[in-house]
């Protein structure tokens, strides 16, 4: 049995600071676990069905919303984007694809560069988080700025990228980017419990991010982050509803068998060992992939959550604190003999 020794996982979370939840899910033997406080003030705790903040772990279910354009005709992935939004960029190049912005290709600026800007908060003193609404909120922040290389020419982790994505797919469906997600990927994939929701109005059983400070101090992320996520990041997940994800998806369930197959594919290397397809990271050993995942940190959120193809497992672990998380999951990696060394 794969979780035959629930004894380790306790030891592992005693040797770990960690607050959140742990689904972990191989055919139908479950392993749920949590940890810590969802709300300090209340010392209200972490529950497996908490719903947790994901940051840039949503970037899949954007990747998921253009496959699915695709599958309709109303895209392909070699679409050019001046052909596909109209929004103007005055200095990108006409010759972007989408193919290109969900690969993190495309070589336009980023809203938040790091060889600039070394704290991500140091963001909203020029832009108040609290403006950002909505994904046109985004475009003063990247809309005119340079290219940084051309189309093509390499991988540069983009957020802006996944913004245009949001963009296109509100023009062709005439939907605004959160509701399209919710009805066209939550409900079909029975993520009952997920959403896109406001910070100043977060929902029963949400978990609070905190950001704990050098001096003992802490806070939470209420004025780190942007108010409602969007297509680069920011939906609140629970840890069995992200499971619930990638069941429904090597299913067939979200997408046809072509359309999986181009967000399986790793179109570009990363470093050694890992790639990037649509949306989501793939680990390799021996040209064989061992390992699907996202991930996601923002101040107050880490996340992880991973689909092991060799043993079919899947597993979720959302943290409302900046880290955490990635130990969680190496550690229960190493413990499950996910990946073969």
């Amino acid at each position: 049995m794969l979780f035959s020794q629930e004894n380790v996982f306790d030891q592992l979370l005693k040797g770990v600071d960690f607050s959140g939840s742990i689904f972990v899910k191989q055919d139908e033997e479950e392993f749920k676990l949590s940890s810590g406080y969802a709300n300090r003030v209340e010392e209200r705790l972490n529950k497996v069905n908490t719903r947790f903040g994901i940051a840039s772990g949503c970037k899949l279910f954007t990747a998921i919303g253009i496959a699915q354009l695709v599958e309709k005709k109303q895209l392909s992935f070699k679409t050019k984007l001046r052909d596909c939004l109209n929004v103007s960029f005055p200095h990108f190049d006409p010759n972007i694809t989408i193919h290109q912005l969900l690969t993190h290709t495309s070589g336009i600026p980023d809203y938040f560069d790091e060889a600039v800007l070394e704290d991500y908060e140091d963001l909203w003193k020029q832009t108040p988080m609290y403006l950002l609404k909505s994904l046109q909120d985004f475009l003063p922040l990247f809309q005119n700025g340079e290219m940084i290389a051309s189309p093509g020419e390499a991988f540069h982790y983009n957020n802006a990228g996944y913004i245009v994505l949001g963009l296109i797919i509100e023009q062709q469906t005439g939907m605004a980017f959160q509701h399209y997600i919710e009805e066209n990927v939550f409900k079909p994939a029975h993520m009952n419990d997920s959403g896109y929701f406001s910070l100043d109005r977060l929902p029963q059983n949400t978990a609070l991010g905190y950001i704990d400070e050098d001096d003992g101090s802490w806070r939470t992320n209420t004025y780190a982050i942007p108010i409602v996520g969007g297509s680069d990041g920011g939906a609140y997940v629970t840890a069995p509803d992200m499971v619930k994800l990638w069941e429904v998806l090597i299913d067939f369930q979200l997408l046809r068998n072509r359309s999986i197959g181009h967000l399986l594919t790793p179109h570009v290397d990363v470093k050694e060992g890992v790639s990037y397809g649509y949306g989501m990271w793939m680990n390799t050993r021996n040209n064989r992939i061992v390992k699907y995942h996202v991930m996601g940190y923002d101040p107050g959120v880490s996340f992880h959550s991973a689909y092991y193809p060799d043993s079919g497992c899947k597993l979720a672990i959302p943290s409302n604190h900046s880290d955490g998380a990635y130990q969680v999951m190496k550690e229960m990696e190493e413990m499950l003999h996910l990946i073969d060394t």
